[in-house]
């Protein structure tokens, strides 16, 4: 997804209304995929995480069956504006609203069976729980904002150290039988 018609990474400070633009979201996709949706429709990404600065997108993960009955998704998503990429296509069907070059939504539609469906969730609830993890992913992404302002592919896979870390303490706890810490969002 990378490519001179990219915006720029941009890290914002939090914003109060990311939770209600992520459940204006909710709400048209309810209407648009609800039959398929199976696990559901979750706000994840670092908007997901009061006081959290970020990128100014608002992530939505949704728990579907399997990926092949889920592929009937594409053309009702496509009428409520989302831009369909093969991203990770062996993982999920990735997303973005309107287009590359100006984003306002990430959408994920993940198998609720699979580990990355898991990982997404135990991350967000792990940053929200932590607020030492959640400092410390903010100023990590303002430095790599700088480095790797026009290479959006850059810039996700130099957290991806952090990120592995932080995955790997979150499970730990969850098989300690710590439970999330929100499973409304």
């Amino acid at each position: 997804m990378t490519g001179a018609a990219e915006e720029p990474v941009r890290i914002e400070p939090y914003d109060p209304r990311w939770p209600a633009r992520f459940e204006e979201e909710r709400g048209a996709l309810a209407d648009a995929i609800g039959d398929w949706v199976v696990g559901g429709i979750h706000h994840v990404g670092s908007t997901a995480v009061p006081g959290l600065d970020a990128k100014p997108v608002i992530d939505i993960l949704v728990g579907v069956r399997d990926l092949p009955s889920s592929r009937a998704c594409i053309d009702p998503l496509r009428r409520i504006g989302y831009l369909y990429a093969p991203y990770r296509a062996s993982e999920m069907h990735w997303f973005c609203k309107p287009d590359p070059a100006r984003r306002t939504h990430h959408l994920h539609l993940v198998p609720t069976g699979s580990r990355r469906f898991r990982e997404e969730l135990a991350y967000r609830d792990h940053l929200r729980s932590h607020a030492e993890a959640a400092t410390e992913y903010a100023a990590l992404k303002r430095k790599l904002a700088v480095r790797f302002e026009r290479d959006r592919e850059g810039y996700t896979a130099a957290k991806e150290g952090f990120i592995r870390a932080v995955l790997d303490a979150a499970m730990a706890t969850r098989r300690r039988g710590h439970p999330p810490t929100s499973a409304r969002f």
